[in-house]
């Protein structure tokens, strides 16, 4: 008997990742607010809202076929495994997701489409060859979400020193978490062929370098404020952050049990959306 509409809509929901492809919108969005200094037009939020939401919701939905023999041992409840997506759904969602986030790029201006592409074809190419490739893999996935600044500012029309920063912010953050991740990860790391640095350096060394990133991370935070770029609600905002950052992350290093560590990554990532949400709003207003 097939699945009811909205419980197939709760499985697409879970193949798509919702929460990452709506951060992935916003964060287009949010290149846009910081191009612009203010808010773009509605057409331009829209645009950039679609672009950054289905680009990335192709490439998450694609992820789970590379990952199924691997799911269906450490997620059995994952859509595919379970059945509630078959391969040939998991596929037309796919390509209607790719053509739907080009199509809004290209509405957006060559520039844009010409970003959205090249982060399309990194996101497939890491879920084809890359996933096990270690460092290099996790590279590919902090550029992807760090180009989600970058193209909302070349939907805005104004790439400056700001959008580069919250950009290379983006990417860094990722990077430093995603290493983190395979450490924590490590026990499930070894029913595959992976290549991660946890693999091959340990857990203990690995989250030592998350937080070394971290550490980068929290120092690149000031530039905008050291260039005259943002000033005094920015650096108010962005010292609270880093000190729960800072925190976070060496609780992090510290920890000594998987559960811990992924509640911290998690507390890290609501810092750091936290920040987004309210400094984008101050600028708004």
């Amino acid at each position: 008997m097939g699945l009811s509409i909205l419980a197939k809509a709760r499985a697409i929901s879970e193949l798509i990742r919702l929460d990452l492809v709506i951060g992935a919108g916003i964060f287009v969005v949010a290149g846009e607010i910081l191009g612009l200094g203010g808010v773009p037009s509605p057409d331009r939020i829209l645009l950039g809202f679609l672009t950054g939401f289905f680009v990335s919701g192709s490439a998450n939905s694609a992820n789970d076929y590379f990952d199924r023999d691997v799911d269906r041992i450490n997620r059995p409840g994952r859509p595919l495994p379970s059945n509630r997506i078959t391969v040939a759904e998991l596929w037309i969602l796919v390509f209607l997701f790719s053509a739907a986030g080009l199509a809004a790029a290209w509405l957006l201006g060559p520039m844009v489409l010409a970003a959205a592409a090249v982060v399309w074809g990194v996101a497939h190419f890491y879920n084809m060859k890359f996933k096990e490739a270690g460092f290099f893999g996790n590279l590919c996935v902090a550029f992807c979400v760090g180009m989600t600044i970058l193209i909302g500012g070349l939907a805005a029309g104004a790439v400056n020193g700001v959008v580069l920063t919250f950009a290379a912010l983006a990417a860094l953050f990722d990077l430093a978490e995603e290493i983190a991740s395979d450490a924590l990860d490590i026990e499930g790391d070894a029913l595959r062929t992976s290549k991660s640095l946890a693999m091959q350096k340990g857990r203990s060394c690995t989250l030592r370098l998350s937080g070394g990133i971290f550490g980068i991370f929290v120092a690149l935070t000031f530039l905008p404020f050291l260039m005259g770029w943002l000033g005094d609600v920015y650096l108010l905002l962005i010292v609270i952050t880093d000190l729960f950052m800072v925190y976070f992350s060496f609780g992090l290093v510290r920890s000594t049990t998987t559960e811990e560590g992924h509640v911290l990554v998690r507390r890290l990532y609501l810092t750091w959306g936290a920040f987004m949400m309210v400094f984008i709003i101050s600028m708004l207003f």
